[in-house]
């Protein structure tokens, strides 16, 4: 597995087991002695679950050299529409305010702010905070959510370009028009150009394969499958390289009855299907537990599976 990968996303569609996937690979590492920062970036959080207490949106210490935090989106949001009015404050007159204020707080409710939001957070993460970790795992929420975090660094580059453009060409013109050549200090502009760089920052991030690995977790069933090949075909395009699956709640061998032998005859169809719809991953097989992933036991010992690589049968 992309174990020397400083930053680590876990994806997936929903109820395949992420979050015990993540939480297991960020245990693993910490037992190894390196500082670990376990991120949950999905709405619906199952870290304090799984660990059975609350984490929360501030970093909380779990165990020795492991870290956890649950990026709340409504709070991210807040924190990025005040930024905003930091940003333009001085910028707009003192008359406008109250109504440009009025527009932005209406904005926290658009489409797409609480992306937004949740992406600034990450950037921030992976820019300022993980120079205090030796590991960042992000736990993602399911499959769309994750394909839309991740490729956001591109789009949002290319849509901030343009608006840099025509930004430019509006100080331009008023520079020839109205200031009588002189130069023109445009805040906005500078706030943008900064944002630009932010972004292609975390772009080169997420595209390095040293500095940044993607998992994908799914379950021998169909739809798993095909949704992970979707998604997989998806962040290509975007140069976004997984290069791990892991197959988790695979039947054991010793699986007994005619339920379970039914059950498994169906199961390794779709392991067959895996194989040949993913030629370039390699694979982790991780059994299906007799009960849920609740403590450091369980812990240990669902973590030893990781350093052993699935063979195409």
């Amino acid at each position: 597995m992309q174990q020397n990968n400083k930053i680590l996303f876990v994806g997936g569609k929903g109820g395949v087991g992420k979050s015990t996937t993540a939480v297991s690979i960020a245990w693993q590492e910490a037992q190894a002695g390196k500082k670990t920062l376990l991120v949950s970036t999905d709405p619906a959080h199952n870290l304090g679950d799984i660990f059975g207490q609350a984490i929360g949106g501030d970093t909380k210490k779990i165990t020795k050299n492991l870290f956890a935090l649950e990026i709340n989106p409504d709070v991210e949001t807040t924190n990025y529409i005040n930024r905003v009015k930091e940003n333009i404050q001085g910028v707009v007159h003192s008359h406008m305010m109250e109504e440009v204020h009025r527009q932005l707080d209406t904005a926290k409710a658009s489409p797409g702010a609480d992306e937004a939001a949740l992406f600034d957070k990450l950037i921030s993460i992976i820019l300022e905070e993980s120079n205090h970790y030796d590991k960042l795992i992000f736990d993602t929420a399911p499959t769309g959510h994750t394909i839309r975090l991740l490729t956001l660094p591109e789009l949002m580059g290319v849509w901030i370009k343009g608006l840099l453009q025509r930004r430019k060409k509006t100080n331009d013109n008023y520079t020839q028009l109205l200031n009588d050549g002189e130069a023109v200090d445009d805040p906005i502009y500078d706030v943008l150009r900064e944002r630009q760089k932010r972004f292609a920052k975390a772009r080169e991030v997420l595209l390095d394969p040293v500095k940044t690995g993607f998992i994908f977790v799914l379950n021998p069933e169909r739809l798993p499958i095909v949704e992970t090949k979707k998604a997989i075909e998806l962040l290509e395009k975007y140069h976004l390289h997984v290069k791990t699956l892991i197959i988790n709640k695979v039947l054991p061998e010793e699986s007994v009855g005619g339920f379970f032998q039914k059950r498994k005859e169906h199961e390794e169809k779709y392991l067959a299907m895996i194989f040949k719809y993913f030629p370039e991953q390699e694979f982790i097989k991780i059994p299906l537990f007799p009960h849920d992933i609740t403590n450091e036991k369980d812990l240990n010992q669902i973590s030893k599976y990781f350093v052993e690589r699935m063979e195409r049968t």
